[in-house]
């Protein structure tokens, strides 16, 4: 029996897997697919750069287009899938995405490439709205926390098998091999889940209106509600913190105690691991508690001690690491108490819209984190990084505990 399936309910391998967790199982490998797009470009900027002879910004316009298009369509993606339904959009989006990248790798053209990047942020919009609706309405409540701590793993891991991989693929076929193979991974998650026939949502059958019979401002209000707004709030601290954690700790521990980069990349991949596990750690804490902001308080917490120490203390190497190391793990944990917080204030048959708003938190955080933190460092001021990360995880901790509480059936 898979850890998924343990988590999920499912009490020997000789019983027929429940629909939720086929369900849950094909949501996740869409979220493995969306964070491995997010990072396809990564491993294999050198050699698309070689051939088409452009400098870094200009490479960079493709990425930009591809987060611009993202942040501004994620929302009303989200109404989307409450009107039309998560499942067709999740196909839809896979195949956009899928699609894209296969011509990026066929067409000879710099500038196809960009607008292919630009078409694939159309589908980057609709994964979270989409994958968090399907897991909401379709798994039952006990089991949601589990759901969404395997669905966060499972990005982590799209996220880790990437530069690999895609590597792998470009020293056989190229980077354009490696671009069509990215292609092929999402249509082929996309016809799995075409395949997967679920019955009636077992988590929302107390809902009163059938999803997208809310009007559009009524839909609007709900998402400027106090509560919402919190929580945009609160992804987009997430995402400056994990901004500065993942992308600047290294060049700040080098400048700020002299780490070497073997030391400070082994620190940052314990924690990066440490994550991964604590994601799924955080899914058993969150069925045994419905206290999801105290799980939250004492995890971003936990993160403003560890981040406050590395600022302050030279801990040498082994000591660097396990600090790094307890960081990454209550940040891995907080996960699927930071989905259960948004589902809590969520009235069924808005899933889509709110994720989708409310996920838009992540590509503010990831446009604002390089100018706050490159610039922290351009100033020579590394201890900053790590204080400014203990700041953030302070500040969530207000939104988390100023949180308007609603209790949503189901």
């Amino acid at each position: 029996m898979t850890q998924a399936s343990e988590l999920l309910g499912v009490k020997s391998a000789s019983q027929k897997p429940a629909s939720h967790v086929r369900l849950v199982g094909v949501v996740s490998a869409a979220h493995f697919v969306s964070h491995y797009y997010i990072l396809i470009l990564a491993p294999l900027l050198p050699f698309v750069r070689t051939e088409y002879g452009v400098s870094y910004t200009e490479i960079g316009l493709a990425l930009a287009a591809f987060n611009i298009v993202s942040a501004a369509l994620q929302t009303p993606a989200g109404f989307l899938v409450d009107w039309l339904g998560a499942r067709v959009l999740l196909i839809v989006a896979l195949l956009i995405g899928a699609g894209a990248f296969v011509i990026a790798g066929l067409v000879d053209s710099f500038w196809v490439m960009v607008a292919m990047f630009a078409v694939a942020g159309i589908g980057n919009a609709v994964y979270h709205p989409a994958d968090y609706s399907l897991l909401s309405h379709h798994v039952p409540s006990k089991r949601m926390g589990q759901a969404y701590s395997i669905h966060t793993f499972a990005g982590m891991m799209g996220s880790a098998v990437a530069p690999a991989s895609l590597l792998m693929m470009q020293n056989v076929w190229g980077w354009r091999g490696a671009f069509i193979g990215a292609g092929i991974l999402g249509i082929a998650v996309a016809a799995i889940l075409l395949m997967v026939r679920d019955n009636a949502p077992v988590a929302a059958t107390t809902a009163a209106p059938r999803v997208g019979t809310d009007k559009s401002a009524a839909g609007w209000r709900l998402l400027m509600s106090a509560p919402i707004l919190l929580n945009l709030l609160f992804f987009a601290l997430i995402a400056l913190m994990s901004g500065g954690l993942f992308n600047y700790s290294v060049v700040a521990l080098g400048a700020l105690y002299g780490t070497p980069v073997a030391v400070a990349n082994g620190a940052l991949s314990s924690l990066l691991l440490l994550s991964a596990i604590g994601v799924l750690i955080g899914g058993l804490v969150v069925v045994r508690t419905s206290r999801h902001a105290l799980v939250a308080t004492l995890g971003l917490g936990a993160i403003a001690l560890t981040t406050a120490l590395i600022a302050n203390v030279d801990l040498g190497t082994l000591p660097l690491i396990a600090v790094m190391t307890i960081c990454g793990l209550f940040y891995g944990v907080i996960m699927p108490s930071r989905d259960m917080i948004v589902r809590d204030v969520t009235p069924p048959g808005s899933f889509g819209k709110v994720f989708g708003f409310v996920t838009t938190g992540f590509n503010i955080g990831g446009i604002v984190s390089p100018l706050i933190f490159g610039a922290i460092m351009d100033h020579g001021s590394p201890r900053l990084v790590f204080l400014s990360i203990a700041a953030f995880s302070l500040i969530a901790i207000v939104t988390v505990v100023t949180l308007p509480r609603r209790t949503v059936t189901g």
